[in-house]
């Protein structure tokens, strides 16, 4: 393996996508991530959502790309005893149960203090490890409304939106990572390791920008406010004359000026109370029926065109064939060739940031299930004949 993680080690106990995209991050930058999984089951992710001839989600071979799995039978006194040598080796876990269940199998943290002092135990819940929600069902469908952001993302007098991905899981996952390396650099000088707790709720109030300050200082309460956001004009998106629609962030001073020129409307240009930020708040309703009447005007390709001329930061909305035709993805590298072991090919998307001396790569896609489970049990020093008794005691999978 490569990458600024070749050399850790890492165990991943949890399905769907929090803490798989967690452990997705720490192998594309060179870990080595035992992926645990249900015998026979697997996670489920590898069946949700579209499926490739193989009957496996490519979604879910993105999300496990770079990883080996296992299957392990959590209830079972020899899997429990097959993931205590696994933990024992490794620098980190990565798990999504609720709190306690891992504790009900001698498998929670406080289990390898002794045995690992320097692990780095990441725990991922809807809610945290302690406080009085903390046994509540946590998925980022109610995680983001509680979080704040599905508040904020609609429009006025309409249910709250959801976009179309689970944005909580995925923050989560990235910042639970972050707070691994976080304490994995903790370790390099103390030695010691300690429990990164992650609450999907707490990844998506992070984001919340400048909404508590606002509330706090002064009473604010920030609404949903469509495809605008509060207090900054011009910021919008725009129907053009094709029917495509184009995202104008001309909320800069400098910025507004170049583009009402641009527009033909230097009296906008020049007018005072259009000047700043706070005057254009003010007239937000006039400014956009402006641009919105140009942007009408003229193709998607044009409205481009005249806006780059005039520096504004702007672009087009993308859907998944557009970014994979687009030429500055493809300059950036940010689609990678993979091949299943059953002989799917397709292309997953690179993972940011990238970094100029130890960058990550995708090194094979998601395997199949319990396709390392004897390899790694080997690599835990269980002879062939205790692997074999395992499998038929149902402790580990067969699939292998």
């Amino acid at each position: 393996r490569t990458g600024p993680l070749a050399g850790y080690k890492a165990v991943e106990l949890g399905n769907f996508l929090a803490g798989p995209f967690c452990g997705t991050n720490l192998a594309y930058f060179g870990a080595d991530v035992v992926k645990v999984e249900t015998p026979g089951k697997g996670d489920p992710l590898r069946y949700w959502r579209s499926l490739a001839e193989d009957g496996q989600s490519p979604w879910s071979r993105s999300v496990s790309r770079n990883k080996r799995s296992i299957t392990v039978n959590l209830k079972h006194a020899d899997g429990q005893e097959v993931l205590r040598r696994l933990i024992n080796r490794s620098d980190v876990v990565v798990e999504n149960f609720r709190p306690g269940v891992l504790e009900k199998v001698k498998l929670g943290p406080q289990d390898f203090e002794e045995s690992n002092p320097g692990l780095v135990y990441a725990r991922i819940s809807g809610y945290g490890q302690d406080g009085p929600y903390k046994n509540r069902p946590g998925f980022a469908s109610a995680t983001e409304a509680e979080g704040g952001f599905r508040f904020v993302n609609g429009f006025p007098g309409q249910a709250p939106v959801r976009p179309n991905l689970s944005m909580g899981d995925s923050i989560a996952g990235l910042t639970a990572a972050y707070g691994i390396v976080m304490a994995l650099l903790h370790r390099q000088k103390t030695g010691k390791g300690q429990v990164v707790d992650m609450a999907l709720y707490e990844a998506m109030f992070n984001m919340m920008e400048g909404i508590i300050p606002e509330y706090t200082a002064l009473g604010l309460i920030r609404q949903p406010s469509g495809t605008t956001v509060s207090g900054i004009v011009p910021t919008n998106t725009y129907r053009c004359k094709d029917g495509k629609y184009v995202v104008v962030g001309a909320n800069s001073d400098q910025i507004f000026k170049r583009v009402m020129n641009m527009i033909g409307r230097p009296d906008m240009a020049d007018d005072e109370r259009y000047a700043n930020n706070a005057g254009r708040v003010e007239h937000q309703e006039l400014i956009d029926k402006t641009i919105g009447d140009w942007c009408g005007s003229l193709n998607l390709k044009d409205v481009l065109a005249k806006l780059g001329e005039a520096e504004c930061p702007n672009g087009p909305i993308y859907d998944a064939a557009d970014m994979v035709a687009d030429p500055h993805f493809q300059a950036r590298g940010m689609f990678e060739d993979v091949e299943t072991v059953t002989g799917v090919k397709f292309q997953v998307p690179a993972l940011a940031p990238r970094l100029s001396e130890t960058p990550g790569n995708t090194e094979w896609a998601g395997p199949q299930l319990g396709q390392h489970t004897v390899e790694v049990c080997r690599e835990l020093s269980f002879t062939d004949s205790e692997i074999a008794t395992m499998k038929e005691n149902k402790a580990i999978g067969d699939e292998s």
